[in-house]
């Protein structure tokens, strides 16, 4: 009953790390969304800009409009990238940290003479896994600076 007991105790901490990437994958889902969704935008008016370029000459607005957009657009997707890595990196924790709690069970199930050591193993992956969080970390706050640097472009147009 102790090695259960045990075992349960062990595959724990495995199991909070899966629960906690998990919430910061739909946060950095939805922020790839707002992202995709305002590049989509951006976009449209930009083509709407190009198709009227044909037919009237625009004004110093237009002109400052247009490379505002520009260097929105150049930025924004520099962010996506930023919100795909840490994605990337949350759910390769997420993998690492399932086979995390896969070894433990391994580990205290298969005795005798044993070709892998496990609990070594283990602990490898979950440092392995919190290094990629830490990773996800890192690219989630770049995609926040890079977000307010935008909203500074966007700002500076409209002076």
């Amino acid at each position: 009953m102790e090695q259960v007991a045990s075992l349960i105790s062990a595959m724990l901490a495995p199991g909070i790390m899966i629960s906690a990437c998990g919430l910061l994958i739909l946060g950095m889902n939805n922020k790839y969304s707002l992202v995709v969704g305002r590049i989509r935008t951006l976009n449209e008016e930009r083509r709407k800009y190009a198709r009227s370029a044909d037919t009237k000459d625009f004004e110093y607005f237009d002109e400052v409009r247009i490379g505002s957009i520009s260097k929105q657009l150049t930025f924004l997707y520099e962010r996506l990238r930023f919100v795909r890595n840490a994605v990337v990196c949350y759910s390769a924790g997420v993998g690492c940290f399932v086979v995390t709690s896969i070894l433990i069970g391994l580990g205290l199930i298969v005795t005798g003479q044993e070709l892998i050591n496990f609990g070594i193993t283990a602990i490898i992956f979950f440092v392995i896994g919190m290094a990629l969080v830490l990773a996800g970390i890192s690219f989630a706050a770049r995609e926040s600076i890079k977000g307010f640097d935008i909203v500074g472009l966007e700002l500076k147009a409209d002076e």
